[in-house]
């Protein structure tokens, strides 16, 4: 929709976007309701469930669960950020969003991105320091310096996404409205802005994908370094690392992968680049703690000990 502006001028506003969506087949986008509703649903109870087992269950109250649970938490708000209107568009002839809707997802967007990426470094950390100075663990990773994690990651993703807006917000909007995607997100926003956003579009890439870039190799390093460590004291350490650090590995691939081809590669195929928002936006918040729970054994007895507490709260009430 165009608005005209206050002050007069002989060009029109833009008040609203309009999204292309992922598909106009039907059976297409029925086979993406029934999948994405199933998958949203699924992470919602997931990531919730780890959330209330850390809290409730005194053997997880450790550095590494603490980590893990806010993480869950992330992934419950980026469940959220796209996926209810995503779903709720798909049989919609006209999917629209306004402005300020649409500078709101990116600033969420842009601040649980920045948050899950220093999340993730701390439990690489975490993992480094359990594995490679273990005697040091709990003098290391204390409370203090998990809240020190936590208020670092939050105050990463507000300034990440602050600083970048604050270049974007202002920008004049007076038509196309289209946004090829299920979403709003920088890159193809800006392209939509009536002026010249080469370096802006220079800006973003540098911002969103040096970091993204930057944050996957520190934590490629950190997890060669703690294999390494271990090879040198076992023969057989590898494996077990490997073993351990296989759900952390996981999940960092997972989620760096979409990132780094959003903000970084030079052509992005359009279709390739729908596949991975849909993957980053449903899947990966359910795969994380699928990942988290199978591959931890503590994990998953903490969580037949709550179920089970839970059906003895019903009995008795």
């Amino acid at each position: 929709m165009l608005t005209e502006p206050m002050d007069g001028a002989n060009h029109s506003v833009v008040s609203e976007f309009v999204f292309l969506g992922l598909t106009n087949s039907w059976e297409i986008q029925l086979l993406l309701f029934v999948l994405s509703s199933t998958f949203y649903v699924a992470s919602m109870m997931g990531n919730s469930l780890i959330m209330l087992t850390v809290t409730s269950d005194p053997h997880l109250h450790s550095p590494m669960y603490f980590l893990l649970a806010n993480l869950s938490f992330i992934d419950l708000a980026v469940s959220s950020v796209t996926s209810p209107k995503m779903i709720y568009d798909l049989f919609r002839k006209r999917k629209l969003i306004s402005f300020r809707g649409c500078i709101t997802q990116i600033f969420f967007i842009h601040v649980i991105g920045g948050v899950e990426m220093v999340l993730l470094i701390a439990m690489a950390f975490d993992r480094y320091v359990a594995i490679c100075k273990p005697l040091h663990y709990l003098t290391i990773m204390s409370p203090r310096m998990c809240i020190i994690f936590l208020v670092a990651a939050w105050m990463t993703g507000l300034i990440h996404s602050t600083v970048q807006l604050a270049f974007v917000v202002n920008l004049p909007f007076c038509g196309p409205n289209v946004l090829d995607s299920f979403y709003c997100d920088l890159p193809q926003f800006i392209k939509l802005a009536c002026t010249d956003t080469y370096q802006l579009e220079n800006m973003v890439t540098a911002n969103s994908g040096f970091i993204s870039v930057a944050s996957f190799f520190i934590l490629v390093i950190s997890y060669i370094v703690i294999i390494l460590t271990v090879q040198k004291h076992s023969s057989s350490g590898s494996s077990k690392a490997l073993s351990t650090l296989s759900a952390h590995i996981t999940v960092v691939l997972l989620f760096f992968g979409p990132l780094i081809f959003f903000y970084t590669w030079p052509c992005p195929s359009r279709h390739v680049g729908k596949f991975l928002a849909i993957f980053d936006a449903v899947l990966t918040p359910f795969l994380n703690p699928v990942i988290y729970t199978f591959r931890n054994q503590e994990m998953k007895v903490a969580m037949r000990r709550l179920c089970r507490q839970l059906v003895n709260y019903r009995k008795i009430s």
